[in-house]
């Protein structure tokens, strides 16, 4: 499986990009001020992930990270391996003020539209009175760095402002989306023991209102560590329990700005969440530090985020993308916020708002851009005219949308397939804007990332399938696991496989080019004859056949030692599964790919399983199918669609 080397480019910067991006600007200050040059992106990168210390320090310095406190080391590495590392020892700085150096009265803070009211502006001046109001309302509760302050609220300004307040008064923040159950929020948040919780009085989504403030009671009830309950007004719901303080009462509160608490640079900013499909979620805890550097670097470097720019990313409180699109706000973008169904009331709501909000970086998961093909969505270049990146995550994109992107979206527009996670708060593999762009293939590995494909051997392998892992530490891997006694639950997660080593599960394509290809989840890869197959090579060949919507596929050993390969599909217009199209699916696969690509078996079924991030359960049916019982396997409430499941159990 070699990379096609004579592929032509879908994509190539510019002249102003190539001389004026900030990643250009960022070579030529460390030629200037430390006197070193790079000739290519890949020769940067080396050194970005050999000489660890001068990288990072390179990136404090070229930030001007505000510090209250000098750092005595960069890098304080354990003999343990990278649990544990430290960085900027002694260092002390807070998130939300660097956030508030971008303030200005030249551009909007945040853009805000949902379903339910039209897009409207909040100015710096609006956004920093609000926090400062409820900075000073946590501090009134008792509220003390390291304290834990968790949102159930849909992607709101108030969301922002509450995440700010917290982070500003040296608190911990944690949010689930509103539409997660019950019993899949109170499970994460039970585990870190919040003193407040900021909860919406409802939401709405595909046309529909949900009132949710008697589950707002139920969950205040079921979480004896919280102290106080905010009631945010979202839907105006009628219903507004007589305990609960109304957001807008805080909001009045007399203030004096925003006190910013520094904390050390391994103080912890947000704890995230697995999928907590298989088991418990793992309370995933990050650095205030760690976010902070990583944040500039990913988003000025690899998708060139500028001063002025508008920055928007599909996504919902309970994503990391949530977080990470916040970041943008450290560069100096405006955040454009949108809450609602991506496609409600129509397919064009989303490009819709991009023409409207002016939206420089357009972001959303790949299943999105996959839909809007499917959907035959085509818009006029001249609609975007601000447009200068598409970004994608949350599963690979196949080439076709790629190619669909610059055919029927922008024709001039780069194209930013990243893959990270909830594990670092970032990506691993991303974009670079002085590198071009081939269909199906992320264009690099992110600077101070140290990747590398294994083979089975645990050797690094190029243009070869490969086990993702990575190598050396970065400032922004989790600090702890909450709750997670001597790292138990860390260890296992990511280095039972290499010693000190982090695997992260995918498999992938170093490509002779230095481009990355990834297959899908390592935990779900195909097995035919010794041979690996990423699952999204089935899931390109089969959905580019016009009558399959979705589907899964699912590898199954036997006690022999061999395994079988069956798919299920989901059909579009109430297509039914003949013959026919079965020797369709089974042609396209072996054509594009080869014979060991072809199902045994080939099932329709009504829906795919997917989480509530929109990730395909292809591990959970796995077990299920595999006889395991389906209560003790997944978490119905981390499910987006639940019902999906009747097909397989």
């Amino acid at each position: 499986m070699s990379t096609d080397v004579q592929a032509q480019p879908l994509w190539k910067p510019g002249k102003a990009l190539l001389e004026q991006s900030n990643l250009k600007k960022y070579m030529d200050w460390l030629f200037v001020k430390k006197g070193l040059y790079f000739r290519s992106y890949h020769d940067l990168w080396e050194w970005s992930v050999t000489d660890l210390e001068d990288f990072w320090e390179s990136l404090w310095q070229y930030y001007n990270i505000k510090s209250h406190d000098l750092y005595l080391e960069v890098l304080q590495k354990t003999l343990s391996g990278m649990i544990g590392t430290k960085w900027f020892t002694r260092s002390k700085l807070n998130y939300a003020e660097h956030i508030f150096r971008n303030k200005t009265k030249d551009r909007p803070a945040i853009i805000f539209q949902s379903e339910q009211s039209e897009l409207r502006e909040i100015s710096w001046d609006t956004l920093e009175a609000e926090v400062a109001a409820v900075a000073t309302w946590l501090k009134q509760r008792g509220v003390k760095p390291g304290d834990r302050v968790a949102g159930v609220l849909p992607n709101i300004p108030q969301a922002v402002v509450a995440f700010l307040a917290t982070n500003a008064v040296g608190a911990v923040w944690s949010s689930c989306s509103p539409d997660f159950g019950k019993a899949a929020i109170t499970e994460r948040f039970s585990q870190i023991e919040p003193k407040v919780l900021f909860i919406a009085d409802g939401y709405a989504y595909n046309g529909k209102t949900y009132d949710i403030t008697s589950f707002a009671q139920d969950l205040s009830f079921s979480l004896p560590s919280v102290k106080d309950t905010v009631l945010v007004t979202n839907i105006h719901s009628e219903t507004r329990p007589d305990r609960f303080t109304a957001w807008e009462d805080i909001l009045h509160l007399q203030h004096f700005g925003i006190d910013f608490e520094p904390v050390p640079f391994d103080h912890p900013i947000w704890i995230l969440y697995s999928s907590g499909t298989t088991a418990q979620p793992k309370a995933i805890t990050h650095s205030v530090g760690g976010c902070l550097i990583e944040h500039l670097k990913a988003l000025t470097l690899h998708q060139n985020v500028k001063p002025g720019d508008r920055y928007f990313w599909y996504s919902t409180t309970g994503w990391m993308m949530w977080n990470y699109a916040l970041g943008s706000m450290l560069c100096g973008a405006t955040l454009v916020m949108y809450d609602g169904a991506p496609t409600y009331p129509s397919s064009q709501v989303l490009w819709t708002l991009a023409e409207k909000a002016k939206i420089t970086h357009f972001g959303s998961g790949a299943a999105y851009f996959i839909a809007s093909m499917k959907s035959g969505v085509s818009i006029t270049s001249e609609r975007l005219n601000n447009l200068e990146t598409i970004g994608s995550t949350g599963s690979p994109l196949p080439p076709e949308v790629y190619e669909w992107i610059y055919k029927h979206v922008k024709k001039d527009v780069w194209l930013i397939s990243l893959s990270g996670g909830t594990d670092v708060c970032s990506a691993f593999v991303g974009g670079c804007p002085i590198l071009p762009v081939y269909a199906g293939e992320i264009q690099c590995r992110m600077l101070g990332c140290k990747i590398e494909a294994f083979d089975d051997n645990g050797k690094p392998v190029l243009d070869e399938l490969g086990e993702m892992v990575i190598t050396q530490p970065m400032p922004s891997m989790p600090i702890y696991f909450w709750n997670d006694h001597d790292d138990e639950r860390y260890l296992s997660s990511y280095f039972e496989m290499y010693p000190n080593v982090w695997r992260h599960g995918d498999w992938i394509k170093i490509t002779s080019r230095k481009s990355v290809i990834i297959y899908g989840r390592s935990d779900a890869t195909l097995n035919r004859g010794g041979v690996r197959i990423g699952t999204a090579e089935i899931y390109r060949a089969v959905e580019s056949i016009p009558d399959v919507k979705d589907s899964l596929a699912v590898y199954l050993e036997k006690e022999s030692g061999e395994g079988t390969i069956s798919l299920f599909v989901v059909l579009t217009n109430d297509k039914i599964l003949t013959e026919d199209l079965k020797s369709q699916i089974k042609n396209a696969l072996r054509t594009q790919y080869s014979p060991r690509h072809v199902p045994d078996t080939i099932e329709q079924v009504n829906d795919i399983p997917y989480t509530i991030n929109g990730k395909k359960m292809e591990a959970p049916m796995k077990r299920i199918l595999m006889g395991q019982d389906p209560a003790k396997v997944i978490n119905m409430d981390t499910m987006r669609n639940p019902e999906s499941l009747k097909a397989f159990v």
